[in-house]
This record gives structure tokens, sequence and C-alpha cells, in this order.
């Protein structure tokens, strides 16, 4: 069964191609990380999965469903953070994580625990009756992914989620998408850190220009190097097709 599905996923931005043909799928126990340079179309793929945008061409499915018109039983085991962290400003960290429990299923009576279990995953004991408008930028982060993750998702997705973390949010982070995915659910994660993707990630997937140029074996002290060879590569390629294509190109 496959969680999360991109199946030949094109998206245009003012005449911009953004994806080209994106097919991708995570299944349930996998952390799939999607790694790629600034645009090239990481952060417009998660959005077509959270259902923020419709794509030009293609499907795209959580759990079965379009993530546009979720029935509520599947949005329930559903989590994302994409973009910025989706908490309330003048809500307390408790305050939004039992709300996020409530939008997620649970009753006003487990909300209470569900919340309170969170606040110690994410290491935010200290700021639990902080309004999250006072929060620094990666404790919002925090509780964003927090509120993402309390009920436990069966499909999660997250969009650089360690870019604003402290070395123990990043390390409490990588706990959580393993310990999730160990439990059965199906992780994307959207990176530019190859290291630390290649610690909890099962799978690479390189995305460059809107296409997938390419899988990276997970760990290894030249994956870098490996990324950035592979980036070079589909440059090339791209470079001798638009060549082959102009008129006197041929030979």
């Amino acid at each position: 069964m496959t969680a999360l599905r991109l199946d030949n996923v094109s998206h245009t931005f003012g005449g911009r191609l953004a994806l080209d043909r994106l097919t991708l799928t995570v299944r349930p126990g996998q952390v799939t990380a999607l790694i790629g340079l600034n645009g090239a179309g990481k952060t417009t793929a998660l959005r077509a999965l959270a259902g923020r945008l419709r794509p030009t061409d293609g499907e795209v499915a959580i759990l079965g469903h379009n993530p546009a018109d979720l029935p509520f039983g599947v949005a329930a085991r559903f989590g994302h953070v994409v973009d910025a962290p989706l908490v309330y400003p003048e809500l307390t960290v408790t305050e939004n994580l039992r709300c996020a429990a409530r939008l997620h299923g649970k009753s006003r009576h487990m909300a209470i625990p569900a919340a309170s279990a969170a606040v110690g995953r994410m290491g935010l004991e200290p700021w639990r009756h902080a309004r999250a408008r006072t929060l620094s930028m990666g404790n919002r982060q925090r509780l964003g992914i927090a509120c993402a993750t309390l009920h436990q998702p069966s499909a999660l997705i997250l969009d650089e989620p360690t870019s604003a973390l402290d070395p123990q949010g990043v390390v409490l982070v990588r706990g959580l998408v393993r310990g999730l995915a160990d439990a059965g659910a199906a992780v994307l994660v959207s990176s530019h850190h190859l290291d630390e993707v290649s610690r909890i990630a099962d799978e690479i997937v390189v995305l460059h220009a809107g296409r997938d140029v390419g899988r990276l074996e997970p760990g290894g002290s030249d994956l870098e190097q490996r990324f950035f060879a592979m980036v070079l590569d589909a440059d090339t390629r791209a470079a001798a097709d638009a060549h082959a294509e102009t008129p006197g190109g041929r030979s």
C-alpha cells in the first residue's frame, strides 16, 4: 500500500515550470527525504500533497484520497508542516496542542494527556504556558511539529523541519520522525541538510528543476559529493537535450 503518492505531477507558476512529471511514492514504515537546491520544487511538491495547491497536471493521493477533499477519518490520520508552522499566536503552547488534538478527532478528555505528552516529547516544558507569539522561531517550529504529530499520524509530510532548530531540537525531531516510521507511518521530509536526512531516511530522492533526477543511498562520507555530481549530470543532460532541439543543433 502507498500512503503518499504523486503520480506524473506537473505544476507551473506564471509560465515557470516548478514540477515536471514528478512521480513519488512513500509506503508505510518508510522515511523518504526529498532534497534539492533552492527552487528545485520541494515545497511545491509538499504543498500539492498537503492540498495547499492543485497541480496543473497529474494526480496526488494521501492514504488513497485526494488531499483537497479528505474524509474526516483520513484527515485525522494525516499530519503536515509546510511553509510556516500552523499555530495560533494568541494561544499558549498547551492550548495550541489541545486544539490540535481536538482537530484531529481526540475527545476533550483525551486531548489533555495528548497535549501533555507532546510538550514533553518536543522539550517544550519551560514554555508550556507561554503564548505562541512570544516563542523564538525554533520553539515555534517545535510547537508546529508537535501539533502535526501528537495524534500519531499514519502519513506525515514535513518541509525543512530542522531549519530553525538548535542541536537539541534536531535530535528530538530526528527521534520523533524515526519513531513514527518505525511504528508504521509514511513520512516525507524535505531538507537542504544532507547529513541530517541521511541519519533518518530510508530513501533519498534528488529533485532538480522540478524533476526526479535520481536516488542517493543514505550514509557515507561522500554524500554531498554524490549529490552535486547528480545535479551536475542532470544539468549537462538538459543542456545537451536543449542544444539538440535547436535549429542546427542536430549533427
